[in-house]
């Protein structure tokens, strides 16, 4: 065990330096498109429920564009007992492992610690990583604060939620339990963070932009009790929908208010709607409360939509939803993917929603293992029948511990030279009889621009959304174009015109 070791590595005031990293994601991939605007929301809440025990900063090596030796020099001058990183998603694990390998480095006796999304997903795989000490195995505040204490010599070591060595052999004690109380968690820790830096400024320019600046992203609740084929939510967060009160939530709100003038919202919770009563319980409070703040909702269900819920959204501030329609094949929408969407419905609350004066849009996936080539251009075809403002086409991306990564293993829809460390959100990975990954990147790119930009009005409304000129939309245009098109060849696309 660590603990002797660890114990002659504590201050003498009996308090650790914890230093949590966000990695620099340009470490592990060049592709600037592919890089959201990330408040380091969920390192601020850790650190709030450990800072009375530990002292604790925040190093976010993405926004300062740190390279690695700039990274080193910054964990040397701080000197922590502890360097905790945090990796949301496998495209940038790379990223994860390198800030690992720097702080040991740089560091005599440092212990590491990584959480997030794919540690939880891969947490073995982790392990083999000699850089890595501890892997975090599921949702982490109250794990690290045992961990920490732990390390103190306060407490036993987590009996779940952690990977470890011991006597060279791995020692995995399983996920840690799903928080039932979320109310009893801390608000961010904003104040170890320059948070202007974040709600100022949004770093890629998309219709999911704010709506205005300062701005904040609230996580109101975990879990989603869907079961979409492709989704590591079940696996992360889980198939039961856990929530903050609405006066909990309605109370940040106000704190974000008061404390940092925020003037719009992104709500980032996997299901919003997943309680109606609560729901219109937050919407509602908002309105009371004088809280309509501009707000947007990035991932909205549909299927959980009605006229009384899109008034109530409109009036407390909802300028904008991302509806998930996912399909327009009815075989691909219930027998794979299994979301319960009804095309008609849909239609008629993006009409809604579009007259109540909320900017919609629409998500659509295709390249699923058995789709053939019609159920794809069905999807193309109701996408743009749908009446959405903007629609978004993407690759179906098999991730590990989702359905849809085991249809692959089952098919053999794995692309050639398919590498999952490799994985990348903008080329295709699965190939079948009916379709290759060429066809659908050319496919996907063409369409969403023909789709989207059609008319000149559609142009200046997607441009305003995005807080852009049209020249500058008609830039990313031929970006995306030109990045579809070197991916399958090096033939010249046509010029676009305004």
């Amino acid at each position: 065990m660590f603990l002797e070791q660890e114990l002659r590595w504590r201050h003498l005031d009996g308090k650790l330096k914890l230093v949590l990293v966000v990695p620099n994601l340009r470490w592990c991939d060049g592709d600037e498109s592919t890089f959201w605007h990330f408040v380091p929301y969920n390192l601020c809440l850790l650190a709030a429920m450990v800072e009375d025990i530990c002292d604790v900063r925040i190093v976010d090596a993405h926004i300062d564009n740190m390279d690695e030796d700039c990274l080193r020099r910054r964990l040397a001058a701080l000197g922590p007992d502890v360097v905790g990183v945090t990796v949301m998603m496998d495209q940038f694990a790379g990223s994860g492992h390198k800030v690992c390998e720097i702080a040991k480095s740089a560091l005599s006796g440092v212990i590491t610690v990584m959480g997030g999304v794919y540690a939880t997903v891969n947490s073995e795989k982790l392990m083999q990583d000699s850089n890595v000490d501890f892997v975090c195995v599921g949702e982490g505040e109250y794990v690290l604060r045992r961990l920490i204490q732990y390390f103190l010599g306060k407490d036993s070591i987590p009996a779940k939620g952690i990977c470890y060595r011991k006597d060279k052999e791995t020692i995995n004690t399983g996920r840690s339990d799903f928080i039932d109380d979320l109310d009893a968690l801390s608000l961010p820790a904003y104040h170890l963070i320059d948070f202007e830096r974040y709600s100022r400024a949004a770093e890629r320019k998309s219709v999911d932009s704010p709506r205005e600046f300062p701005y904040a992203r609230i996580f109101s609740s975990r879990g989603c009790p869907q079961k979409c084929i492709f989704c590591q939510v079940e696996h992360i967060a889980g198939k039961r929908f856990r929530a903050r009160s609405a006066q909990n939530v309605l109370d940040e709100i106000s704190w974000l208010q008061e404390n940092f003038g925020v003037k719009s919202l992104i709500f980032d919770d996997d299901n919003l709607f997943a309680n109606r009563k609560r729901a219109l319980k937050l919407f509602r409070g908002m309105i009371d409360r004088r809280l309509s703040l501009r707000w947007v909702s990035i991932s909205t269900a549909v299927f959980l939509l009605d006229e009384e819920m899109l008034s109530v959204m409109r009036e407390s501030g909802c300028e904008y939803i991302c509806v998930a329609i996912e399909s327009g094949s009815e075989r691909i929408l219930k027998d794979i993917i299994q979301k319960p969407v009804e095309f008609s419905h849909a239609k008629k609350m993006v009409s809604m929603a579009r007259k109540a004066g909320i900017y919609v849009a629409a998500n659509f996936i295709i390249g699923f293992p058995t789709e053939t080539w019609d159920e794809i251009r069905q999807t193309v075809r109701f996408a743009e029948a749908l009446g959405a403002d903007y629609v978004k086409l993407f690759h179906a991306i098999p991730l590990e511990n989702t359905r849809l990564w085991d249809l692959c293993v089952e098919k053999k829809a794995f692309k050639d030279g398919f590498d999952h460390s490799a994985l990348r959100w903008s080329t295709g990975q699965i190939e079948t009889d009916a379709f290759t990954s060429e066809d659908l990147t050319l496919l996907r790119a063409y369409e969403w621009d023909r789709i989207n930009f059609t008319t000149v009005e559609k142009r200046k409304k997607t441009a305003r959304m995005m807080g852009i000129s049209c020249e500058e939309l008609l830039r990313i245009r031929r970006r995306t174009l030109t990045a579809a098109q070197n991916n399958i060849c090096s033939r010249q696309l046509p010029q676009l015109k305004k």
